[in-house]
C-alpha cells in the first residue's frame, strides 16, 4: 500500500487515481470530524469535498509525512469559517456512526455502552481537550500533526493532552469506570 506522501506525489505528476486513493482513505475520517463539529451531516460532507478540492486543485507544498495534518488542518479552517459564518455554537461531539460493532450481541451491547459513557464524559469535558485527545487517539495524529490542526504549538498541545486525560479519567470515574475498565 503506498504512503501518503507517495499518492500525493503521484497525484501531483498527474495520476488522478492518486486523488481518488486519498480520497478513499481519508474521506470518511474527515467527515466525521466535520460533522463532530458542524452537527450537521451534509454540511461535513460539502466541507470535506471542498477540503479535498482545495488540495487537490491548489497541490501547495505539504512536508513529508504531514498529509493528514494538512488535510485535517484545512477542515477545521472552513469549518471555522462556517461557524463564523452561521454563528453556530462551537462544540464538538462525537459521531455516533464511528462506533463498530461486534459479530456476538453481547459484546456489541457491551461495547455499545461503554462507548456511550465515554462519549457521554467526553461530552463534559472542555472541547480544546475532547479535540485534542481525538485528534490524537481517534485519529491517530501524532503530538505535532494535533499541534498544527489544532492551530497550536507543541507544547500546548501537549498539556491539552495531559489535562484532557485527567478530566476524562475523573468523568469516567463518576460513571463508575475504574483504571482496570478503561
Amino acid at each position: 500500500m503506498a504512503s501518503d506522501d507517495e499518492l500525493y506525489r503521484q497525484y501531483l505528476a498527474g495520476d488522478a487515481s492518486a486523488g481518488d486513493q486519498l480520497m478513499l482513505r481519508y474521506g470518511d475520517q474527515l467527515t466525521a470530524y466535520l460533522d463532530a463539529f458542524l452537527h450537521n451531516r451534509h454540511d461535513a460532507e460539502d466541507l470535506m469535498l471542498d477540503c479535498f478540492a482545495a488540495i487537490l486543485v491548489r497541490k501547495p507544498e505539504i512536508r513529508e509525512g504531514n498529509f493528514p495534518a494538512y488535510l485535517f488542518q484545512t477542515a477545521r479552517y472552513k469549518a471555522n469559517r462556517l461557524w463564523r459564518i452561521r454563528l453556530r455554537r462551537t462544540e464538538f461531539s462525537l459521531d455516533e456512526t464511528m462506533i463498530t460493532g461486534g459479530a456476538d450481541p453481547e459484546e456489541y451491547a457491551e461495547k455499545t455502552e461503554r462507548n456511550a459513557v465515554l462519549y457521554r464524559c467526553l461530552n463534559r469535558i472542555a472541547p480544546q481537550y475532547r479535540e485534542a485527545l481525538w485528534l490524537v487517539y481517534g485519529y491517530g495524529m501524532s503530538y505535532a500533526q494535533a499541534a498544527q490542526v489544532m492551530g497550536c504549538n507543541l507544547i500546548r498541545t501537549e498539556n491539552l493532552l495531559k489535562n484532557g486525560k485527567i478530566r476524562l479519567r475523573q468523568e469516567l470515574e463518576k460513571e463508575g469506570v475504574t483504571h482496570a475498565d478503561i
